[in-house]
């Protein structure tokens, strides 16, 4: 659904870009894309480094919004906690070399350049001023009223901690998985003998159709029994039910199914995955229903919360992927760190680090919903 914000000037339009990023960007350079004189959302990147070559960077920028369809113009908002450098001929606003760099790269493409705003520790000014002057923050607090996410008073990087459980629940997930592992054995058929925990035979029974069960969790989210987390956990921690999982949630049940269809097939034959299915870990094909996504990702943020340390670099993976279809890499760049302290060669955050520090961004985050 696309939300219209209004702004009358400079200082508005600032109040609006939390509620249209999501969050208050902090250490960073905010691209929001125009068609004539609406915009529908924000780009967010980290502020260019010493080491990166500008030039590069500004390049990689424009094109990111470039991508976006029917866009014919761009806002640039630089967030620094630099302070604006007093001289004899005036301020100098931090960033002001790479922000002209940037603005000349946008006309370069053909872009129409909307605002150039600079938001410091002491306040905010414009980069289009040739006297620019700083002014208060109190003139762009974000609008409380503002269609948004919800809370805008964080930054990039809120909610991306996971979830603090308690040692009992910990203990109890842990003693799950190693019940159901001794109960599916090394094959994942195994046959009970009696002697079991009835959980655990509760567990293996869901097991028997995993799409299935990929579907059932995403109905109690944030309160999965112990048993239930085990086995979504040991489902995740094998690269083929992790693979469909990822492709089931980002779809439906049937292409959940299709999904575990094709890796059994490519598993026992070497037949090749169909593209389409393919496609959707690229972020390309159909738009996925965005609040089942972030219902997946509240199950997987749970499972590697409660997760025995050698199981958290599949629900972390799986948590990166999920954040990053929803445009959130910087989240996702925090899950594939956690999974790299435990498991640098962890192959699918290989992957999925490499798109990301590529600035690679799912093909549905470039297309506009309908203007109204």
């Amino acid at each position: 659904m696309t939300t219209l914000l209004r702004a009358s000037g400079s200082a508005e339009f600032l109040r609006i870009v939390p509620a249209l990023a999501g969050f208050t960007p902090r250490q960073s350079i905010v691209l929001l894309p125009f068609r004539d004189s609406r915009t529908y959302g924000a780009m967010r990147l980290d502020l260019p480094g010493p080491d990166l070559s500008l030039e590069d960077y500004a390049d990689a920028a424009v094109g990111l919004v470039a991508r976006v369809e029917g866009t014919d113009a761009v806002a640039v908002v630089v967030y620094t906690d630099e302070a604006a450098h007093p001289t004899r001929d005036g301020l100098v606003l931090p960033f002001a070399v790479e922000v002209d760099e940037l603005l000349g790269c946008a006309a370069e493409a053909g872009l129409r350049v909307v605002d150039a705003l600079c938001v410091t520790p002491a306040g905010w000014s414009s980069y289009l001023d040739e006297d620019p002057e700083i002014g208060p923050s109190d003139e762009i607090e974000p609008l409380r009223d503002a269609p948004s996410e919800g809370d805008v008073s964080g930054d990039q990087s809120t909610g991306s901690d996971l979830p603090e459980i308690g040692f009992i629940e910990k203990e109890r997930v842990g003693q799950a998985l190693v019940d159901l592992t001794r109960l599916l054995g090394h094959d994942g058929h195994g046959k009970p003998s009696g002697r079991e925990n009835p959980a655990a035979i509760a567990a293996l029974v869901m097991l028997e159709d995993v799409p299935a069960f990929f579907e059932s969790v995403l109905r109690s989210p944030d309160d999965l029994p112990p048993f239930a987390t085990a086995a979504l956990l040991w489902c995740l921690n094998r690269p083929l039910f992790r693979d469909v999982a990822i492709a089931q949630w980002a779809t439906d049940l049937a292409g959940g199914m299709r999904t575990l269809e094709a890796q059994l097939a490519f598993s026992a034959t070497g037949e090749t995955v169909p593209d389409d299915l393919g496609a959707v870990f690229l972020g390309q094909g159909p738009a996925p229903d965005t609040d089942r996504l972030r219902v997946a990702l509240t199950v997987v943020r749970e499972a590697a919360a409660r997760a025995p340390r050698e199981f958290r670099p599949a629900p972390l993976t799986a948590a990166a992927w999920l954040s990053w279809a929803l445009g959130r890499s910087t989240h996702a760049g925090h899950y594939l760190e956690r999974v790299r302290e435990i498991d640098p060669q962890y192959g699918l955050a290989a992957l999925l680090g490499t798109m990301i520090g590529g600035a690679m961004l799912p093909e549905w985050a470039f297309r506009r919903g309908p203007l109204g």
